[in-house]
């Protein structure tokens, strides 16, 4: 039998709004410190990060995230937490990195040596890294094709999946440049285009502390327990990637308690078991890949079952998303011509109408000329901008 205090969904939505910076009052000035509250920004799709941001920043503003990725560079994109990229601080990047990344880069290293089979070796391999590195330095940032053609092994192509309909080919240049990052050697740069172009030069990265594993992965556990707790096993090990042992061994580390949630067991970190306070009505419109929509494996306190269709594609990859009070109450999309389109898929109530109208003109106006397209669409999102 489940022991421990009980956490209600109304506790874990409370919480929501008030970790995640969604209600007005509680919104955040930096990027930096929406990073932080989130643990990390998902950065698959390069829009993602300034629309995650800006909906959660008081004064929306890409110039301030593009501050902190491309000047500052106090925000670093990772490969890391289920072999997704994050935008984090650098105060958060290295339990990320240590926690998560270096085991993907060492599976990534693995993989590309396999795939270029017997012509290649780790030696051969390290070299053109040196040489990428060597023209990277000399350039002071680059792109992949720049890079590739000072570095003749990077003009070399990768075969996938070859005589199969959906073979395809690769320039060795791309995947060493993706070593080279998921080792925190390089960065990407600010994209030759507007913030949601996805063709970024590469510059060199400032290094980051190592940290021991277990103690990296137990601060890494602690982190999301206060941003996203309390909450199962199963989301933790959803989130991270990891293993159950890891799992179970980070919250342990983490001095996590045992609660009791509305569908099973969880945890929480120690004093986060009493209610909290809730603050206040809130609206919000978050984009595709958002860390909130994504926080949770299991989803049914804050997203009906009946509406994932609408909103999520194939693949599991949520699109736009219109919150209420903490549960996902319909979806958006922005139309050609610059209009925010919103649907709600249940009764939310003319207060709740209200509101969501008030962010929808709130996200139209920093956006301006700026059109997004999620890179992953889903079938309420098209539906939404015919």
């Amino acid at each position: 039998m489940t022991t421990g205090p009980r956490i209600s969904d109304d506790d874990r939505r409370a919480r929501l709004g008030r970790r995640h910076l969604l209600a007005p009052a509680l919104r955040a000035t930096s990027v930096e410190a929406v990073a932080d509250a989130l643990v990390g920004l998902h950065a698959t799709d390069p829009a993602t990060v300034f629309l995650s941001a800006c909906a959660r920043l008081a004064e929306p503003s890409p110039a301030e995230v593009e501050r902190g990725l491309y000047e500052d560079v106090t925000v670093v994109k990772l490969l890391s937490m289920r072999r997704t990229i994050f935008a984090v601080s650098t105060e958060v990047a290295p339990c990320v990195n240590s926690s998560t990344a270096r085991t993907i880069a060492r599976r990534e290293r693995a993989a590309l040596l396999k795939s270029l089979g017997g012509s290649w070796d780790g030696r051969r391999l390290a070299e053109a890294e040196r040489a990428a590195l060597d023209a990277l330095a000399a350039r002071g940032e680059a792109t992949t094709a720049e890079l590739t053609a000072d570095v003749p092994d990077l003009q070399e192509t990768l075969v996938s999946s070859p005589g199969k309909p959906y073979e395809g080919r690769q320039s060795v240049g791309s995947r060493v440049l993706r070593l080279l990052a998921s080792d925190g050697h390089v960065r990407r740069g600010r994209p030759r285009g507007s913030w949601t172009s996805s063709l970024y030069p590469w510059a060199p990265a400032p290094s980051l502390p190592e940290m021991p594993e277990r103690e990296a992965k137990a601060e890494l556990a602690r982190r999301w327990l206060a941003s996203y707790g309390p909450s199962s096993e199963a989301d933790l090990k959803w989130w991270t990637g990891w293993g159950v042992r890891d799992t179970r061994t980070a919250l342990a580390d983490a001095g996590a308690e045992a609660v009791r949630l509305g569908h099973g067991p969880g945890f929480a970190l120690p004093g986060d078991t009493g209610p909290v306070e809730p603050a206040g009505d809130w609206a919000a419109l978050l984009p595709g890949l958002d860390p909130t929509a994504m926080g949770w494996r299991e989803r049914d306190w804050y997203l009906s079952p009946d509406h994932v269709p609408f909103l999520f594609d194939r693949a599991g990859n949520v699109g736009p998303t219109v919150w209420w009070n903490g549960r996902i109450v319909g979806g958006w999309a922005q139309r050609a011509d610059g209009e925010i389109v919103w649907r709600a898929l249940a009764d939310v109530g003319r207060e709740a109408v209200a509101a969501v109208e008030a962010e929808a003109g709130r996200l139209a106006d920093w956006l301006g000329a700026v059109r997004v397209t999620p890179r992953f669409r889903t079938p309420l999102e098209r539906e939404l901008v015919r």
